[in-house]
């Protein structure tokens, strides 16, 4: 398989197999008029298995959503065909209008205008909670 170099733009790599194509849905990169690449199943050798996304164009990337979807990327920017900077996601400890909350009886749920914020927990198994009624948010709905 040959996939070629970008000119201007950004590698995410490390990305979790089988998470490229959330991600690419996430950052709506199918409206994106320049190339885009999803590679699946890339060899790793310190991952087993990893997906690639090469995006041939500079855009404004939501870096709490990459982080919030997987924490594991790195996300490479290129310029002139060299690598000017990398940078390893973590996760946000504040999401705003990213998550929603499921809990019917929430402020979010009942009035209008009111972003969803969510606060990341303490611990490395934390979880997403609602700062309104402290809904815990354990699956991804973007």
């Amino acid at each position: 398989m040959n996939v070629d170099g970008i000119n201007s733009g950004f590698v995410l790599d490390h990305i979790t197999a089988g998470k490229g194509m959330e991600i690419y849905k996430a950052l709506e990169l199918d409206k994106l008029d320049c190339s885009v690449a999803v590679i699946q199943n890339v060899k790793s050798t310190k991952y087993g298995r990893k997906d690639i996304i090469k995006i041939d164009c500079m855009i404004d990337l939501n870096f709490d959503n990459l982080g919030y979807i997987d924490r594991n990327i790195t996300v490479n920017t290129i310029k002139d065909g060299k690598l000017i900077d990398k940078r390893h996601i973590s996760p946000p400890k504040v999401l705003v209008n990213i998550l929603r909350c499921k809990n019917p009886r929430c402020i979010t749920s009942t009035e209008r205008g009111v972003d969803h914020i969510f606060k990341l927990g303490e611990g490395k198994d934390s979880v997403y909670r609602c700062v309104y009624c402290e809904s815990d948010h354990k699956e991804i709905t973007l």
